[in-house]
C-alpha cells in the first residue's frame, strides 16, 4: 500500500511538474513581452521629447537670430500643431510683435532726438573717448565749415590745436574759442557733459555762437558810456562859460590895468577856445555814434550801389595805383530790402579803410565781391592786400573811437557794425586763404 500510495505521488508530481514549468514559462513571456513595449514606448516618448526640444530649439535660434539682425517679417504657423507647440508659436509671435512695438517707439524717439537737434541753435558734438564723432547736427557743421565730421582729429584744418583741446574737454568744462572760416569769425563758447553709455563714456559738446550776444552788449555798454560822457563833457564846459563871465566882469572894474587887463583877456581867451573846440570835436564825434537814425527800409539795387562807392573814391584809387576789382555772380542783381543811405554810409567807410590800408605803388589790389552764403544770407565782402591788423589791435577794432589813425576819430567802424545791426546783420572781420583782410557785411 506504502508503495501504491509513493507511486501515486511520484505520477501526480511529473504531471504537475510539468504543467507548473508550462504556466511559468508563459508568464515570464508575457511580462518580457510587456517590458519591452514599456521600453519601446518610453523610447519612443524620449524620441518624440528630442524632436519637440530640437523644433522648439530652432524656432528660439530663428526668432533669435532674426531679431539680432532686425528681420520682423517672419511669423510662426499657429495651425495644424499640438496644443503644446501652438502655445508656443503664439508666445513666440507675442514676443515678436512686443519687440517690434518697442522697435518702433524707439525709432520715433530717435527721430524726435534728431529732430530737436537739427532745429535747436546750438552745434551739438557726440564724441566718444577715442575721438569719433558719434553725432553731429548741422548747426555744429555749419559753425565748424565741415561738410562731415567724423573724428576730432579733423578740426586740425581749422587750427592745430583744436584737437587736443576738444580731446581734453571734461564734464564741466566752459572754454571759448575763435573759429575763423573763409566766410566769418565766430565767438564760440564750449560746454561739455559726459554720460556713460554700455558702448562706454560719451561727451556731448554744445557749441553756443556768443559773438552776435557779445557785440550786442558791447554796443549797448558804450551807448550807455557814452551818454556818460557825453553829460561828464557838457559839464566840463560850464567852468569856461564861468571863466568867461569873469572875464567880463574884469573888463568891467575901472582899477584893472588896461595893458595887463588885455593881455589876461587874450590869454584866456585862446586857452577857451582852443578847449572849446577840442570838446566840441569830441562831442560831435560822440553824436554820430548815438544819432544813428532807426532804418528806413525799402528795395533798392546793391549792385548799382556798389559801383557809385567804387566811383566816389575813384581819385584815391588811380592816385595810390590800386587795383580793384569788382565781382558779381552772373545772375540777376541783388536787391536789397534796407536803408540805402545808412549801407551806402557803411560801404564807403569800408572801402576808404581799404583804401587807407594798402601802400602806394606796389601793385596792392582791392576786392568787392557779393554772393550768398550756405544759410541763404547775402554777404558783401571788403577785401584788400595791406598790412593784416596786429594781434594786439583786433580785439579792439570795433570799439568806439579806438583808432591808430593821427587823425582818426575811432568811430568808422563802430558806426558801421551798429548799422549792419540794426539792420539785423552782421559786421565782421577775417583773413582770406590769400592772406587778405576781409570785412564781411552779412545780411
Amino acid at each position: 500500500m506504502f508503495k501504491s500510495i509513493q507511486y501515486k505521488l511520484y505520477l501526480y508530481t511529473a504531471l504537475l511538474v510539468p504543467a507548473v514549468a508550462g504556466t511559468t514559462i508563459c508568464f515570464i513571456t508575457t511580462a518580457y513581452l510587456y517590458a519591452a513595449t514599456g521600453v519601446a514606448w518610453i523610447i519612443f516618448c524620449f524620441w518624440m521629447l528630442e524632436k519637440c526640444y530640437k523644433r522648439y530649439n530652432q524656432n528660439f535660434n530663428f526668432l533669435l537670430n532674426a531679431l539680432e539682425n532686425g528681420d520682423y517679417t517672419f511669423h510662426f504657423s499657429e495651425t495644424k500643431l499640438s496644443l503644446r507647440e501652438k502655445e508656443m508659436n503664439k508666445m513666440m509671435n507675442r514676443i515678436k510683435e512686443i519687440l517690434i512695438k518697442a522697435r518702433k517707439e524707439v525709432i520715433e524717439n530717435e527721430n524726435f532726438l534728431s529732430l530737436i537737434l537739427e532745429s535747436v541753435s546750438t552745434g551739438i558734438v557726440i564724441v566718444n573717448d577715442r575721438g569719433i564723432v558719434q553725432r553731429v547736427n548741422q548747426t555744429a557743421l555749419n559753425m565748424l565749415g565741415l561738410s562731415v565730421f567724423s573724428h576730432i582729429n579733423q578740426l586740425q584744418t581749422i587750427n592745430e590745436t583744436y584737437p587736443k583741446l576738444f580731446h581734453q574737454l571734461k564734464a564741466g568744462d566752459n572754454v571759448q574759442i575763435t573759429l575763423t572760416t573763409e566766410r566769418e569769425e565766430l565767438q564760440i563758447s564750449l560746454q561739455t557733459s559726459q554720460i556713460l553709455l554700455k558702448r562706454g563714456k560719451m561727451r556731448i559738446i554744445s557749441l553756443n555762437n556768443i559773438g552776435n550776444e557779445l557785440e550786442m552788449k558791447e554796443i549797448e555798454s558804450w551807448i550807455r558810456l557814452i551818454r556818460v560822457m557825453t553829460h561828464e563833457i557838457m559839464n566840463a564846459i560850464a567852468p569856461i562859460t564861468s571863466l568867461t563871465e569873469t572875464l567880463h566882469f574884469m573888463h568891467r572894474s575901472p582899477s584893472r590895468p588896461s595893458e595887463d587887463l588885455r593881455q589876461n583877456t587874450l590869454e584866456a581867451l585862446k586857452t577857451i577856445n582852443t578847449t572849446a573846440s577840442g570838446l566840441l570835436s569830441f562831442v560831435e564825434s560822440y553824436r554820430k555814434f548815438t544819432a544813428v537814425p532807426k532804418p528806413k527800409k525799402q528795395n533798392f539795387n546793391l549792385n548799382v550801389l556798389i559801383e557809385k562807392v567804387v566811383k566816389l573814391h575813384e581819385t584815391a584809387i588811380r592816385k595810390k595805383n590800386i587795383d580793384i576789382t569788382v565781382s558779381f555772380p552772373e545772375s540777376e542783381p541783388f536787391i536789397l530790402f534796407a536803408d540805402e543811405n545808412l549801407i551806402s554810409q557803411v560801404l564807403i567807410n569800408l572801402v576808404k579803410n581799404a583804401i587807407e590800408a594798402v601802400e602806394t605803388g606796389k601793385g596792392e589790389k582791392i576786392i568787392l565781391s557779393v554772393g550768398k552764403q550756405a544759410s541763404d544770407r547775402l554777404s558783401v565782402h571788403i577785401a584788400n592786400s595791406g598790412q593784416p591788423i596786429p594781434p594786439d589791435i583786433l580785439p579792439h577794432i570795433f570799439i568806439p573811437f579806438f583808432t591808430t589813425k593821427p587823425s582818426g576819430s575811432g568811430v568808422g567802424l563802430s558806426i558801421s557794425r551798429y548799422i549792419m545791426r540794426l539792420h539785423g546783420g552782421k559786421l565782421q572781420h577775417s583773413v582770406s586763404k590769400d592772406g587778405l583782410t576781409v570785412f564781411s557785411m552779412i545780411f
